[in-house]
């Protein structure tokens, strides 16, 4: 009794292992090809012959001619695929590694393609934006624009492009919104292809963000930019006095900057066109760079395309390598934890001189500025 059953359970296993042999042999022979892009060659995708991802199996998984050497582990295999992956992939992220390669220029954009925005308050005039306009400013003044809320004769004397939206100077969701609206108004009027809003403590590489927004069609719906948060931020949209809808979305910090295609900015109009942009804000009530947002990708259904090019004082300076600094297409400076933030580089002038690390970034990638030093070296 007992050897018949020994017989008939070997007799099964045997039979077993025989099918799933069978099954391994008509996969392995209808393997799928995923292409990686570029050249166009296929990596075979079969399934491993060793359970534990051995030297044989791996083998067996890798396309015609190609060494076992190449190839050693699971880890290894997948790392390579993934890879691939990103190498085939249009890029929508941006780190240092987007500036260095990348995407194809789509559009000849020139600065007067660029409509740059820069909030700020009469306060400030002296102590952030002198320093602005000593730099960047000082080069692109045709496609730089200035939001403010008093008048400067002396500013206008710097600049032409010098606009009093006659908002209020405080800090506080009406009133940045109030400036945003008069932002987005006159960059319609403008004409141009890109609207990009800026802060007063934010230096522009215009020749890295003209470079950025080459790649992309104007004509199309595109909002490029940094979010501040880790998640969509969460609001809630008034949809009558006594009824309310909750929302969530991604925005990109105005802290950091962000850019608009024209083709998006024309269908937000009826959200923020003259006045409509203080009632959008009201009926989320959160600030400008937050109703942005929500017009965008809540309201028109657009996504956020991230971008690392862009930098804000919420974030820690330090980390962005210097070797990098000339592909980013803005920095900015203040504190964070406490310490003072700012870009890690030296050269033309010392931290004393030169706290926001600006001029030193300005001497950098313009050598050729009258004020730079020219024994400084980077």
């Amino acid at each position: 009794m007992l050897k018949s059953c020994g017989k008939k359970l070997l007799l099964s296993l045997v039979g077993s292992m025989l099918t799933c042999f069978l099954v391994l042999v008509v996969d392995q022979q209808k393997g799928q090809v995923l292409s990686l892009g570029g050249g166009g060659a296929g990596l075979l995708l079969q399934p491993f012959e060793g359970s534990r991802g051995d030297a044989a199996g791996l083998r067996a998984a890798l396309p015609s001619g190609q060494s076992h050497h190449d190839v050693r582990s699971f880890s290894a295999y997948f790392s390579k695929l993934a890879r691939g992956k990103a190498e085939a992939a249009p890029a929508v992220g941006g780190g240092p590694e987007e500036g260095r390669a990348a995407r194809p220029q789509l559009e000849d954009i020139s600065p007067q393609d660029v409509f740059i925005a820069v909030k700020t308050t009469k306060k400030f005039h002296k102590s952030r934006l002198e320093l602005l306009l000593d730099t960047w400013i000082s080069r692109n003044k045709d496609m730089t624009f200035i939001f403010t809320d008093g008048e400067d004769e002396e500013l206008k004397k710097r600049t032409g492009n010098v606009i009093n939206t006659n908002c209020s100077a405080a800090h506080s969701r009406q009133a940045l919104s109030c400036k945003m609206a008069v932002e987005y108004d006159k960059f319609i009027e403008s004409g141009r292809k890109w609207f990009c809003h800026m802060d007063d403590d934010n230096y522009v590489n215009v020749r890295a963000l003209i470079k950025l927004l080459s790649s992309y069609p104007h004509t199309q719906d595109i909002y490029i930019g940094k979010p501040s948060l880790d998640r969509p931020i969460q609001a809630t949209e008034r949809i009558s006095e006594n009824k309310m809808h909750p929302v969530h979305f991604w925005f990109a910090t105005g802290g950091a900057g962000f850019c608009i295609s024209r083709g998006l900015a024309l269908k937000m109009s009826p959200w923020a066109s003259g006045g409509h942009f203080m009632s959008t804000a009201e009926k989320i009530r959160l600030p400008d760079d937050c109703t942005i947002g929500y017009i965008i990708e809540s309201v028109l259904g657009v996504k956020l395309i991230r971008s690392n090019l862009f930098h804000s004082h919420l974030e820690n300076l330090h980390q962005v390598p210097k070797t990098e600094i000339h592909v980013q297409v803005t920095l900015s400076y203040g504190m964070f934890e406490n310490k003072r933030n700012s870009i890690h580089i030296k050269g033309a002038f010392s931290v004393e001189e030169d706290p926001s690390r600006f001029r030193t970034v300005h001497c950098m990638l313009y050598p050729d500025t009258p004020w730079c030093p020219r024994s400084a070296v980077y």
